[in-house]
């Protein structure tokens, strides 16, 4: 039976702002499809998120397996007919590195997540976009990766993965342009989780706040755009 409610596939929402996500949009009456490398932890999320009275499911997507990828969508294709949204949330950092004296494996794997990951979930998504008429592409991006403010030299195959993922988000709106699918790109800012530490002053539930209303955006909004807490940032 397909779905008459939008639904949305957010990558990595078994924990931190991919959970917070995932709960904001499933309190708006969306259909949450929660995806993770570990299916359990991908259920987990989704039975959550039922126990609160929404709707989910869970599936397994590896955004650096690409086959994961496509049975993920083609999962959400089959089960609800529709994917109406995209949040590219699955992310992970280099830590402690030095530009001058980098680990290449450590960063073509940060890479191959926060970059091509993403790129190829949205590449599996456009086309039953297209057909609708509608989508939202939502990267999760960084503040760390906007060039404008880039003065510091802490995680660097972080901050080059993210504004890589901002070129995508650029190249893929200017594409879409004028389909009914706009693409855009959030700085959740620093939040406490495990991957921005204890220490971090904002909530999951402020980090997830603008990708949520990026993923939400009425036809007129911005495509191509890097928001931070609803307002444009440098890039």
């Amino acid at each position: 039976m397909h779905s008459s409610r939008r639904v949305a596939l957010v990558t990595g929402a078994n924990r931190g702002i991919g959970y917070a996500i995932a709960g904001q949009l499933a309190e708006r009456d969306i259909h949450v499809v929660a995806t993770a490398r570990d299916v359990e932890q991908a259920n987990r999320t989704a039975t959550d998120l039922v126990g609160r009275g929404w709707a989910a499911s869970g599936v397994r997507l590896d955004v650096t397996e690409s086959d994961t990828i496509a049975a993920a969508v083609q999962h959400t294709l089959d089960r609800h007919g529709r994917i109406d949204i995209l949040v590219n949330n699955a992310g992970i950092s280099d830590g402690d590195q030095q530009p001058s004296h980098i680990d290449v494996d450590l960063a073509a794997r940060v890479w191959q997540v926060n970059v091509l990951g993403a790129w190829q979930c949205a590449e599996a998504v456009v086309p039953a976009m297209r057909t609708a008429g509608y989508g939202r592409i939502v990267n999760l991006s960084s503040t760390l990766g906007s060039l404008h403010h880039m003065t510091r030299s802490t995680e660097p195959a972080y901050r080059v993965s993210k504004a890589a993922l901002n070129a995508v988000t650029r190249v893929l709106a200017a594409e879409l342009a004028g389909t009914g699918i706009l693409v855009n790109s959030a700085s959740p800012g620093w939040v406490r989780t495990d991957l921005g530490g204890p220490n971090a002053p904002r909530t999951v539930e402020q980090g997830a706040d603008t990708p949520v209303w990026l993923a939400t955006l009425p036809d007129d909004g911005p495509t191509g755009g890097f928001f931070y807490d609803r307002e444009p940032l440098e890039w």
